[in-house]
């Protein structure tokens, strides 16, 4: 019995500083989401008043080609968001987080008073670099902040935040935009900004940081990215932002085309006009909390199988479920609306393969360049998966279904599988100094 208790080690107790730095990190990550779903709702009608004021004719094909055009340009932010890579290495992530924080709710909240299009279109772009800049923040300073051995189930339980904003977000559009109008949906988005008056006098930068930025002071802000490209990490950095973008690929596709997919089944079926907005929003909070249970049992995957082959279980995952629902479900006939919100269950689970890179990223990296490291994977390929939306696009309109145009993005995950292999496989591994 004694050999037994000399080798039992108790778990470490979560300080208080550690609750709150999770909780600064869940929280905008969280409302990150509720700001980037706040413009999915709201972007018919506010298109159909902004589109008259710019000279341009609010019928269907230009609220569909424009609504896209600005889905793109948000995603274009979202790459710009690498920048706060080297901000974050350079002067510390809490202060980072907050001047995330501040970007995209600035920028949200000033969509409100968009009297254009190309307004809105650039209050888009520069949220969208707020926003994309969050998660690495967030995920870098959970990663220092947390004992190595709850740091994996931080990571996964952290990501879930997303996805608890697009319930606040469809709260807000329940009980605000059905009164007040779209607008206030955007000025709904500015409250995130008083999160940082509790992170600025409640959250510490972690000591992992300070004691490396002591060494690095003199360093200039650009340094780690030769760092991220030098002979030892260049590969690894090229590889962790093409599984990323196999993944935002995967994603875009695959939820941002749900209620095209079951307007389209509905219609079929014979469904009422009213009942395609009550089958949309069901679909979207399952969607909401399988991606939940994935981002929660995903820690614990990880820990037993390793970084890749969960990851590749996850690609495996999104890639059926898509491939499925639009390439075949789409397409039966009969009532077949049932089969869909089943494959939508998994391709919810399955799009919590980001989760993965909240824990895995960090893990690949010291902490000079920890945060553009993260920020560089998480980020540059929105830039290409901005592409991708116009290709889908194109594709719907060749086929004038969304069904075959989808289900091809599934391939992308086939790609993902055979990667996986050259990554870094970092379980039972500590976190670098």
């Amino acid at each position: 019995m004694e050999p037994f208790l000399s080798n039992f080690e108790p778990e470490p107790r979560i300080t208080s500083q550690q609750w709150r730095s999770f909780l600064a990190a869940w929280g905008g990550w969280a409302l990150d989401g509720m700001d980037s779903f706040i413009y999915a709702l709201v972007m018919v009608p506010a298109l159909r008043e902004l589109l008259p004021l710019s000279g341009i004719p609010a019928d269907t094909g230009h609220v569909g080609y424009y609504g896209g055009l600005l889905f793109a340009l948000f995603l274009t932010g979202w790459g710009f968001a690498l920048v706060w890579g080297p901000v974050a290495d350079k002067f510390g992530r809490v202060r980072t987080l907050m001047l995330t924080i501040l970007c995209f709710s600035l920028f949200t909240f000033l969509g409100a008073v968009s009297r254009t299009v190309w307004q809105l279109a650039g209050f888009r772009f520069l949220a969208g670099i707020g926003i994309g800049g969050e998660w690495a923040m967030g995920g870098t300073l959970v990663a220092e902040q947390w004992p190595e051995k709850q740091r994996t189930t931080a990571a996964g339980l952290m990501h879930t935040g997303y996805y608890v904003g697009f319930f606040l977000a469809g709260l807000a559009n329940y009980f605000v935009a059905a009164r007040f109008g779209w607008r206030a949906m955007f000025g709904i988005g500015g409250l995130p900004a008083i999160a940082v008056s509790l992170i600025r006098y409640g959250v510490r930068e972690p000591a992992r940081w300070a004691r490396k930025a002591e060494a690095t002071s003199h360093w200039s802000i650009l340094r780690p990215f030769t760092i991220l490209f030098s002979n030892e990490y260049r590969r690894r950095t090229l590889l962790n932002a093409a599984l990323v973008l196999i993944s935002i690929i995967g994603l875009w596709a695959g939820s941002v085309y749900v209620p095209a997919a079951i307007t389209e089944i509905a219609t079929r079926e014979g469904s009422r006009a009213l009942q395609y907005t009550a089958w949309i929003s069901y679909a979207t909070m399952l969607l909401a909390a399988a991606t939940i249970l994935g981002c929660t049992i995903l820690p614990y995957l990880a820990q037993r199988l390793g970084r890749r082959l969960t990851l590749g279980l996850y690609f495996a995952c999104m890639g059926a479920s898509i491939s499925v629902a639009f390439g075949y479900i789409l397409y039966m006939r009969g009532h077949t609306l049932a089969w869909f919100f089943v494959c939508l269950f998994f391709l919810g689970v399955g799009g919590a393969n980001f989760a993965m890179y909240t824990l895995w990223l960090p893990e690949q990296y010291p902490t000079e360049c920890r945060g553009s490291a993260f920020a560089f994977a998480t980020s540059v390929g929105r830039f290409v998966g901005a592409g991708f939306t116009f290709l889908v696009g194109a594709g719907v309109a060749h086929f004038h279904s969304v069904g075959t145009p989808v289900s091809l993005t599934s391939l992308a995950f086939l790609v993902g599988v055979a990667l996986l292999p050259f990554g870094i496989e970092t379980k039972n591994k500590g976190l670098p100094e």
